[in-house]
């Protein structure tokens, strides 16, 4: 059995693709997958990120690319009404409904995600989050603190494992990262000896010729 740990924010069209996917990839495997919401935003923060829609060119290639990457795998996806919104209420509601020491299940993951990708509506509006949390009948109130603690709590530990973006995937103690590293996830759990081999270990040993100067 192989344990997963799925680091996502709803606000990341890739991270939705990745969940649809995901059980497609790692067919034949005997996995338990922990879904994590955390805040994307604040990797970026620590990271010294901008997120792919703050730079106008890259946000209009990633909205084709996401339509084109749903097309070619079936997924059902619309963009929302706006993007990027602010997912907070969303990310609060999922941990809301997670037992006590718990991540939240899949379900609750799949419906948050469906909200925000299917039908091309706002993610945002207010009714429509209260109309979810209606149907998801959440354990506690997704603005209790422990609530909030949850969320900063996950985000605090994504970045202390150094995930630094979303979709991530931990799994034996690596991390993938993407809708695309799907395929690379799902080799190294079933043992492809490539992992063990210095590629994968050199590769993060070289050193950086230049360094960007800040400001």
């Amino acid at each position: 059995m192989h344990t997963i740990d799925f680091w996502f924010d709803p606000v990341s069209p890739y991270a939705y693709l990745a969940f649809e996917q995901l059980p497609k990839s790692l067919e034949g495997l005997s996995v338990e997958v922990r879904y994590r919401p955390v805040l994307f935003a604040g990797l970026l923060a620590h990271w010294g990120h901008k997120g792919p829609a703050e730079v106008e060119p890259k946000r209009a290639w990633t909205y084709r690319h996401v339509l084109w990457l749903a097309h070619r795998h079936g997924v059902d996806l619309q963009l929302p009404f706006v993007h990027p919104f602010n997912p907070l209420p969303l990310l609060r509601l999922a941990w809301a409904c997670a037992p006590v020491g718990f991540t939240p299940s899949r379900r609750v993951c799949e419906q948050v995600f469906h909200h925000v990708w299917r039908g091309g509506l706002d993610a945002a509006d207010g009714e429509r989050v209260d109309e979810l949390a209606r149907a998801l009948a959440p354990r506690r109130d997704p603005i209790d603190a422990d609530v909030k603690h949850m969320l900063r709590e996950a985000t605090d530990d994504a970045i202390a494992r150094g995930v630094f973006g979303v979709p991530t995937f931990e799994a034996a103690g690596r991390l993938f990262w993407g809708f695309d590293s799907l395929d690379m996830l799902a080799a190294a759990l079933r043992g492809e000896p490539w992992f063990d081999s210095p590629a994968w270990s050199d590769a993060a040993a070289r050193p950086p010729g230049v360094r960007r100067r800040a400001g």
